[in-house]
């Protein structure tokens, strides 16, 4: 992989030029007293004159306004770098509170006062993403849904009238559109190596993150709103995320050696690895995280261009898509292989895994509180990356071959597919068929289904559409056994100690009835379920009739399972007419499997016993 040495910037010509050129143009000296008072508020009205608009439509022109906003930037540097520590906490302090990450940045005051440039390059995604998770808390103010991605949060209605429609181009020119200089974007996504940002950007948002709050407080005494923080979102599948074993100081030390030499990596990136791994030796598990996935971004792109042998796609690339935009088969997945692309889906991209890279970019996650443990899978997961694209035999290392191990074994955790699995496969399962007095033959039949490899990668739409169906069934059946024990137990109780009366003894009596009739049928739902869970991708092979015709008859196991849920609740308890509704879908059952419209049967998996034999 000759680019990892070759390639000095991931930023295009375009965008290079605008971000560590175009403000630097002008050399005029700006007087910082023009944007701040002396009583310290931020002048908006004079920080707003930079702003530039296009004659045509009256849009903001973000070049002319990065020119003019460039001496103002270093202006701000500079007057920060004059302050003490001591004086802009008194001065600026207060203004942070709105974003409820105070503490971060007076950090990124103490960044700009060094200069270095990895840690200043941290400092802006932190405050970035602080910062958009700040404006989406005062978005809710007045609006309802907020919106998902930072350039359409800027661009929203609701934020120009807090703050005015100027303010916002203002911060439009630095972050949320890739026509001005993007920098949330740029670093986030790893374009960006440490010495391409400049310093005097980041304390410029610092200076307008102050300049908002007083702008927020104004409007909050007018109106008497009061601002509340959504709560952050906490990882609480800590086990399904535990993969790797804990890393070692010596296995980090490797991978400080392995940073250096893997084609994996970008020289001119070895800086920001570098202080990745010493974050996570110093518990700093967020700023580790933080670097480390833009930076496995990068080497992915790095990868994605050598394999498909299109290195000027290296500033632009989406690396995980099945297709090239030439609609030629992208190659980086059989490069990186299937276990590699799963663990990526599961914590970057399936909607009920973690989400790291979204929920930390977004300012969801509380940076405190960041735990070792997923930093560590991270961590790992990068190590066994930087290994298998690096020239030295480091395999049979003793500390890295149980990270390569458990790398080439991953499964999918986060899927659909991997989470219907965990449903009729595992505890849940397992609850229901012996609560139920199932046969242990059926439930080992299911647990060996479950253990069957289902691929996950690129799941076209209507194997997902089958695969909400199935999930919601299995929910369903899960709920009703549940109610089934509970209304059995107290029932049992009650019969036991003479205090039901004469009705509820006969309802009693039917309820049993019922169970004998009722366990046998959803041990054959479970098991239609899960044969077919393991043969969804055939569901590709049906032509759009047959399709919609099979997921109607999805649909009615599903409806009846929810009147199910209904009939057998402690309230209802209507256990004839759930053996009546029962036999109606038996019959509905029978009738699509001798259409053979399931999955199992374009597979020829039928089960050798019949319904009858499963009942």
């Amino acid at each position: 992989m000759a680019l990892s040495h070759s390639v000095t910037t991931c930023l295009s010509p375009p965008v290079h030029y605008v971000i560590c050129k175009l403000g630097f143009e002008k050399k005029d000296a700006y007087d910082i007293n023009n944007i701040l008072s002396e009583n310290g508020e931020v002048c908006w009205q004079a920080l707003t004159e930079h702003v530039c608009y296009l004659e045509s439509d009256q849009s903001v022109d973000y070049i002319k306004s990065i020119q003019s906003l460039g001496p103002v930037c270093e202006s701000v540097n500079l007057h920060f770098k004059s302050l003490t520590k001591e004086k802009f906490v008194i001065q600026y302090a207060l203004w942070f509170h709105w974003t409820n990450c105070t503490e971060l940045f007076l950090e990124v005051f103490d960044v700009l006062q060094h200069t270095q440039t990895t840690e200043v390059a941290l400092g802006l995604m932190k405050l970035t993403s602080c910062l958009e998770r700040a404006l989406g808390d005062v978005y809710l103010l007045i609006g309802k849904d907020c919106p998902f991605l930072l350039r359409d949060l800027l661009a929203s209605e609701q934020l120009a009238v807090i703050f005015g429609q100027a303010v916002m181009d203002v911060l439009r020119v630095f972050i949320g559109s890739p026509y001005g200089l993007n920098l949330r974007n740029v670093l986030w996504h790893g374009f960006a190596s440490p010495q391409e940002i400049p310093a005097k950007y980041c304390a410029m948002l610092l200076f307008l993150t102050a300049g908002l709050g007083q702008l927020l407080q104004m409007y909050l005494l007018q109106t008497k709103c009061i601002l509340v923080h959504r709560p952050y979102v906490i990882f609480v599948s800590s086990k399904e995320l535990d993969v790797f074993p804990d890393l070692s100081h010596e296995t980090l030390a490797i991978a400080e050696e392995l940073v250096k030499l893997s084609s994996f990596v970008l020289q001119t990136m070895i800086p920001f690895w570098m202080a990745a791994l010493t974050a996570f030796k110093q518990s700093r598990y967020a700023d580790c995280v933080i670097l480390l996935l833009a930076q496995l971004e990068v080497g992915l792109r790095l990868l994605f261009t050598t394999t498909n042998k299109c290195p000027n796609r290296l500033l632009t690339a989406e690396m995980l898509a099945k297709h090239l935009d030439n609609e030629e088969v992208n190659q980086l997945p059989a490069v990186l292989e299937e276990p590699a692309m799963e663990f990526l889906w599961d914590f970057l991209n399936h909607q009920e895994g973690p989400r790291i890279r979204d929920r930390l970019s977004h300012g969801e996650i509380n940076l405190e509180a960041f735990p070792r443990e997923v930093a560590n899978q991270i961590v790992a997961f990068a190590i066994t990356l930087l290994c298998r694209f690096s020239d030295e035999d480091v395999f049979e290392h003793m500390v890295i071959k149980p990270l390569m191990n458990c790398a080439s074994c991953y499964r999918s955790q986060f899927h659909p597919i991997s989470r219907l699995k965990k449903q009729v496969g595992t505890s849940s399962c397992e609850s229901i068929l012996i609560e139920v007095n199932s046969s242990f033959l059926v439930c080992r039949l299911l647990i060996e289904l479950c253990d069957r490899r289902v691929c996950t990668l690129y799941s076209p739409r209507p194997v997902l559409e089958i695969l909400v169906v199935l999930r919601k069934i299995s929910a369903q059946c899960h709920q009703v056994s549940e109610q089934v024990i509970a209304s059995t137990e107290l029932r049992y109780k009650q019969w036991m100690n003479r205090t039901l009366r004469s009705r509820q003894r006969h309802n009693y009596l039917r309820m049993l009835n019922s169970i004998k009739f009722l366990s046998p049928v959803l041990r054959l739902i479970l098991v239609l379920i899960t044969l077919e869970l393991v043969n969804v991708h055939l569901v590709c092979k049906k032509n759009q009739f047959d399709y919609q015709q099979y997921l109607k008859f999805l649909k009615s196991v599903l409806q009846y399972t929810e009147n199910l849920v209904t009939y057998t609740s402690l309230e209802k308890n209507k256990w004839d007419e759930t053996t009546e509704l029962t036999n109606k879908a038996l019959i509905k059952i029978r009738k699509i499997s001798d259409r053979k419209l399931m999955l199992m049967q374009l597979n020829g998996l039928c089960a050798k016993s019949s319904e009858k034999d499963l009942l």
